[in-house]
């Protein structure tokens, strides 16, 4: 009941239906048997009620997973037999009967990723972003990036999902970090600035993916209950922040002695900067309440475990094995021990910060 009210409620704000019309469809839906599952909301002290946090609204049963295979197989059949132009007119066709008809969550993923993967192929015929023979970064790369926040931001206009949304603000930041590269390439006058200085081109992705990450919170500290589709973007906004965070900052912390950025040749030597750094968004991760942010680390703990473990004289098999074990452990610590473990931090945060953040 208090569910279905507060949903009555976020629609009378949004103008959807009337505060009197939402006052009488509360009692006609509950007599009626229409009501909101109530094993989700957690009663708190406070009195308020929330959703413990990622729920996969984008899952709302098989019938979705049906659909969306579904979708997957048909556009991987038409994408082998037609030209590239038939494929975003299947998409858009599918997008207008399963997401805006009958707003099936998980086939509206599915259709923005192909369009997503549609864009990538679309732009890359036109400006192919790179060269092997390529020392800097040109015009084709901001015009290969260019094409993504038109076409997605199109697309969230007329469906309105969260992850065509979150692409496009990713795209727009990866449009500004490709002007800001040439920006610093025209200045310094030489072509080839970032190969001789790649700290500097550290430095610009961290700031980006910091970007990136204050956008990602400005969507979920205005939903720290989780109840709206800000939510939604945010987790998509957080799942690609930890990474690049994640890559730039172990970039710029360990720049190899040939002066290449993430040189795997000294891989072991930098395990620390990579333990550290993954510490430290799952740190993150807890105070803001996003498993993403440790979820996105794991793999690259498994490699910098197995940098640690390389050193001694162990076999491959015991490298993977030992590997996989150290990983999984953390994985299952912090799985079990979240909601204890989230509390710990949040009462070693001041009340005013605590307060904006999601209940613990």
């Amino acid at each position: 009941m208090t569910e279905l009210k507060s949903i009555l409620d976020e629609a009378a704000r949004q103008g959807l239906i009337s505060p009197e019309a939402g006052g009488r469809l509360l009692p006609f839906l509950t007599e009626h048997g229409v009501a909101v599952i109530e094993t989700l909301p957690v009663s708190r002290a406070d009195g308020q009620a929330w959703s413990d946090t990622e729920t996969p609204r984008f899952v709302r049963g098989f019938h979705d997973v049906l659909i969306t295979i579904g979708v997957v197989v048909a556009l991987v059949g038409l994408w082998g037999l037609a030209p590239l132009y038939a494929v975003p007119v299947a998409i858009i066709v599918l997008s207008e009967i399963l997401v805006r008809r009958q707003r099936l969550a998980l086939p509206a993923v599915s259709l923005t990723i192909a369009l997503f993967c549609w864009i990538c192929l679309l732009m890359s015929q036109f400006f192919p972003p790179w060269t092997p023979t390529s020392q800097s970064f040109g015009a084709e790369a901001t015009q290969f990036v260019a094409g993504f926040p038109i076409i997605l931001g199109a697309y969230y206009a007329r469906y309105r999902v969260p992850l065509s949304l979150a692409l496009c603000i990713m795209s727009v930041l990866a449009f500004v970090l490709t002007l800001i590269l040439r920006l610093v390439q025209w200045v310094s006058g030489n072509p080839a600035f970032f190969l001789d200085h790649p700290v500097v081109l550290a430095l610009v992705a961290l700031i980006c993916a910091l970007g990136l990450f204050m956008m990602a919170l400005y969507f979920d500290l205005g939903d720290r209950l989780r109840r709206t589709t800000r939510s939604d973007i945010a987790f998509w906004l957080h799942l690609g922040a930890a990474p690049a965070l994640l890559y730039s900052t172990v970039s710029l912390l360990s720049i190899g002695e040939s002066g290449r950025i993430f040189d795997l040749a000294n891989m072991s030597a930098r395990t620390p900067v990579v333990v550290a750094t993954v510490a430290a968004l799952m740190l993150i991760g807890l105070v803001i309440d996003r498993r993403a942010f440790v979820t996105s680390g794991l793999l690259s703990l498994g490699v910098a475990i197995f940098g640690v473990v390389q050193e001694g004289n162990a076999t491959i098999d015991t490298y993977i094995f030992t590997t996989l074990i150290i990983v999984g452990a953390i994985v299952l610590i912090i799985g079990t021990g979240w909601m204890p473990l989230r509390r710990l931090v949040l009462r070693a945060l001041p009340p005013a910060i605590a307060s904006r953040l999601p209940p613990g």
